[in-house]
């Protein structure tokens, strides 16, 4: 079955929004704090599939297609491990609010 070429990735909720605030937002001392965290975060507790994932979505600014074209997978594999790693770093950045 080919791997489809077009792959709408309109999603550009709250969670998008959140992290790249935190990530590229204000330098105050909450935002800076939180950013470390965030970023600990991403390093010690995902995949390394979701960490590959994460990076190229908010640091190289890839979409779904690009990224899913790079590692060989489906854009839909790649949107699940994207949803998969977000909720875990929500669920450790919970902890420490």
């Amino acid at each position: 079955m080919p791997r489809r070429e077009s792959y709408s990735d309109t999603y550009t909720g709250e969670a998008d929004k959140n992290i790249r605030e935190i990530l590229f937002g204000s330098e105050d001392s909450q935002y800076a704090r939180l950013k470390r965290i965030l970023l600990k975060v991403i390093n010690n507790e995902l995949t390394p599939r979701q960490k590959e994932i994460i990076m190229l979505y908010y640091f190289k600014d890839k979409d779904t297609t690009e990224i899913a074209v790079q590692l060989g997978v489906s854009p839909q594999a790649v949107s699940a491990a994207r949803a998969r790693a977000r909720l875990r770093l929500f669920k450790v950045l919970r902890y420490y609010m």
